[in-house]
This record gives structure tokens, sequence and C-alpha cells, in this order.
């Protein structure tokens, strides 16, 4: 029963958490910049940290892929998603025989090479921060396939489904693409070090 003991918790956490908010307001100084000046803009003009990976994105592809055609993907994803029969006991990836394992491992390395030419060659510039994060995602799956064990590290990686895998493609280069776009863009969006040049 959820009602005495949960909802006990999460007001709580509410309370402990709107107490640390009203803490940090009063204790740390957040000073507003000057007033928006039209004649003026900032340069680097930056939307806000939750979209910069999208403004990342901009970089890359024309505003049409990276505008509408990606978030309308993921917006169509959720709403489709929750039809589909889902078994929240995926098997392993790499579950299965020998040869099973080679197949498996074979089709990951060309769908891998597929996915990195797309990158490389279908925006303006190659797009690392998808690439890169490909190829990390890529060479941690293949080592259960590679070094077989059922302990340790290894055994872990070697019992997760080919969705974590996915998932965690999705995470990693979200993450790049926005602290990229946060830390390491200056003006005319450039690549700057930020503890060089400062966080712009």
């Amino acid at each position: 029963m959820a009602m005495p003991h949960l909802l006990v918790r999460e007001a709580l956490c509410l309370i402990a958490l709107s107490l640390t908010l009203v803490l940090l307001a009063i204790f740390i100084d957040a000073p507003l910049e000057e007033i928006a000046n039209p004649q003026k803009t900032p340069n680097p003009a930056k939307a806000p940290w939750y979209f910069l990976g999208l403004q990342e994105l901009l970089h890359y592809y024309p505003p049409l892929v990276s505008g509408v055609l990606l978030p309308g993907l993921v917006i169509v994803a959720l709403v489709v998603i929750p039809y589909f029969n889902i078994n929240l006991e995926r098997q392993a990836f790499w579950q299965g025989n020998r040869s099973n394992r080679t197949r498996k491992l074979i089709n990951l390395w060309a769908a891998v090479s597929v996915l990195s030419i797309i990158f490389l060659f279908t925006g303006a510039y190659p797009v690392w921060p998808i690439i890169i994060p490909l190829w990390v995602v890529a060479l941690t799956m293949s080592l259960p396939a590679v070094m077989p064990t059922k302990n340790g590290a290894i055994g872990w990686l070697g019992n997760r489904s080919l969705a974590f895998w996915i998932f965690l493609w999705f995470l990693l280069a979200g993450v790049v693409l926005t602290v990229i776009g946060v830390a390491f863009r200056g003006p005319g969006w450039e690549y700057t070090l930020p503890w060089r040049d400062g966080i712009y």
C-alpha cells in the first residue's frame, strides 16, 4: 500500500529539496545579465544547457534535420514505444554458442561501420561527438564476445541486453554533445578550451 509509506517519503524528499533550494538561493548569489539589447546580440548566443545538445547538432546538420526531424522522431518514438510488447527480462546479447557469438560480432561491427559512414559523410562536418561514443560502446560491447567469462566486469557486460547498449550509446552521445555545447564552444561557435578561454 503506497498511501502512508511512499507518500510520506515523497513529502519528506519534497521538503528537503525545497529547503536546499531556498538555502542555496539565500547564500549563493546568481546575478542576472544586463537587459537584453536587440542591437547587440551575444556571441555565441547559446540555448539553455538542456538544449545545447540540439544546438550542437545544428552545427553539423541543416535546421530541418536537427531541429525538426530528429526531435520529431524522438517524440514519435516516445508515443509509439508503449504500444510494443516489452519483455522485461531481456536475454543477454552474447547468449548462445560460439558460432552465434561470432555471427553477432560480425553483424555488430557491420552496423557500427555503416553508422560511422553515415555520420562521417552526411553532415556538414564529421559528427565526431556521435561517432566516438558509438565506437566506445561497440568496443566495450565486444569485450564479452572476445573474452567470454561469467565473472567480474566482463561477465556483467556479457549479461547486458541489446536495448542496454543502444540506450548507453544515446546517453553518451547526448552527454558529449551537451558538454561540448556548454564548455567547448565560444564566439562564432568555434571550439575553445574552457581552462584557457573560459566558458562562454
